[in-house]
């Protein structure tokens, strides 16, 4: 028996070979990224639902859902392509929407591009760039705020003033309420960034985005004053150009926007006390996380319906960009507020995510 086995091993060898050698003449090749041009166009592949052997009889619902909750625009890439594109509500695809806090994200990746231009770090104090004073804390305080705890929403300046939420950046209404790097507070503080990053690239902070960010995205769009902060315009499919950029860890087509290392930085936990914020950008999937304007820690993720690796960009009235790299996969929501008036997040979210789900499922 022995020697029989031994026989038969090499016409066994040659079999195992030849099967290997089939499978590999046929391979799975996967689906490069696209990215829609930059020439000013509307050109931009589509992929369909059945294409991507999604659930049709999911599609109307959603649809549905979305019109209920008072949204103007809504969009789905896979892969870069649009597999759903609708516009609800008075919104056409030409016209502009405000991002409102979504906008943050545009702070954070302009951030790590003047970082990566040499013209700040992130570890330096904000007065090292816009001086002394911009806050009503006393100088020592002041000077353990550094760039990267306006990133990570902990300045320790509170986000109340005389008890009632607060978006004012004067120095008047920046309070010291606790030491830079020990408190997480969702707070308008941030917009400071702007300022850094104009005062360190010696340019107007719209005129640098411009250059540096929405024409190599090929977005357009604009930054307009609104009360105490500058909020950012656009179509929708702007917002889904920065949102394919995220997707691609700062990458554009062939082009790194902003390098790689400080994009995953961005989109990872930046700190211990809120595990579900990065810089300026919302992470799912995190054992805890906190909400604006409470104190509180809730356990468990955020959109516990939503996957596990997405990061978002959330605005106020559930202004949304959805990016979940594990499908290769961009979700885009404008509109006005689902329910009640929100500065970030709501239970639109997960009611939302239940329906996009049930697409791919």
């Amino acid at each position: 028996m022995v020697s029989k086995k031994i026989y038969l091993l090499p016409f066994l060898l040659v079999f195992l070979s030849n099967c290997s050698s089939d499978s590999s003449s046929n391979p799975v090749v996967e689906e490069q990224m696209y990215f829609p041009p930059n020439d000013g166009s509307t050109t931009w592949t589509t992929k369909s639902i059945s294409d991507l052997s999604w659930n049709q009889s999911a599609v109307q619902p959603l649809l549905d859902y979305l019109e209920l909750k008072h949204s103007k625009s809504f969009i789905i890439l896979v892969n870069g392509r649009i597999v759903m594109e609708n516009y609800f509500n008075g919104l056409a695809a030409t016209t502009p929407w405000y991002w409102a806090s979504a906008g943050k994200t545009l702070t954070s990746t302009m951030t790590g591009i003047a970082q990566q231009d040499g013209f700040l770090n992130i570890n330096d104090k904000v007065s090292d760039y816009i001086g002394t004073g911009w806050t009503s804390e006393t100088l020592a305080q002041e000077n353990l705020i550094t760039n990267r705890h306006l990133l990570t929403m902990t300045s320790g300046i509170d986000d109340y003033v005389g008890g009632v939420y607060s978006d004012d950046v004067t120095p008047s209404s920046l309070n010291y309420k606790a030491d830079a790097g020990t408190r997480w507070a969702y707070s308008n503080v941030y917009v400071k960034l702007q300022d850094v990053v104009a005062s360190a690239s010696g340019q107007t902070w719209s005129s640098y985005f411009n250059t540096a960010l929405r024409d190599k995205l090929g977005m357009t769009g604009t930054w307009i004053p609104s009360g105490n902060n500058v909020v950012y315009w656009s179509t929708t499919r702007s917002m889904a150009r920065f949102g394919l950029m995220a997707l691609n860890k700062g990458k554009w087509n062939t082009t790194q926007i902003v390098n790689e290392a400080y994009f995953n930085q961005a989109t990872t936990t930046s700190q211990n006390i809120n595990l579900a914020y990065g810089y300026l950008w919302w992470l799912n999937g995190k054992a805890s996380y906190h909400m604006p304007q409470v104190q509180t820690q809730f356990p468990g993720s955020i959109i516990p319906t939503a996957p596990n690796d997405m990061f978002m960009a959330l605005g106020k009235n559930d202004q949304k960009i959805y990016v979940i790299p594990g499908k290769k996969m961009v979700v885009i929501r404008m509109g006005d507020a689902a329910d009640a008036e929100n500065l970030a997040l709501s239970d639109f979210d997960e009611t939302l995510w239940t329906k996009i789900s049930a697409l791919y499922q």
